[in-house]
């Protein structure tokens, strides 16, 4: 896989995942001002994948045109929000998360080597105790 198409498998992704989120805010401010459409909403959103927002966005279109309209509105606000911090978020969530999980390996394989080494350590005396029993005999 190339990195272009990373990059393109990433932007669809993050582009789903902002549809997700401008829903979930909807729904929330529906709940406020129009529970019945919220709920509606809510359910239609159960049925449907959320996930290829694209067509969800075009099935939601030919039930519903204004929410359409409001989830594209809160999706690019929330895409213009994010843009200037989301690289170096990222970026660094991933260094930490990578040092973090370097860290509980390598306390693994040394756990790992420090029993392997006390096991044998524990051996070695009792081959000594048995050189020395049969050197009194």
């Amino acid at each position: 896989m190339t990195y272009k198409q990373v990059v393109k498998d990433t932007a669809k992704v993050l582009q789903s995942y902002l549809t997700y989120q401008a829903v979930r805010i909807i729904i929330n401010q529906l709940t406020e001002t129009n529970p019945g459409q919220a709920i509606w909403l809510s359910e239609y959103s159960d049925r449907k994948k959320i996930q290829d927002s694209d067509n969800y966005i075009n099935d939601l279109m030919k039930e519903n045109k204004e929410l359409v309209l409001r989830i594209l509105t809160v999706r690019q606000d929330l895409a213009e929000q994010i843009v200037e911090f989301l690289p170096e978020m990222v970026k660094t969530n991933i260094e930490q998360s990578n040092m973090e999980h370097r860290r509980h390996l390598l306390e693994r394989l040394t756990q790992t080597q420090s029993s392997s080494l006390m096991s044998s350590s524990v051996d070695e005396p009792k081959l000594e105790s048995n050189q020395s029993e049969n050197k009194e005999e």
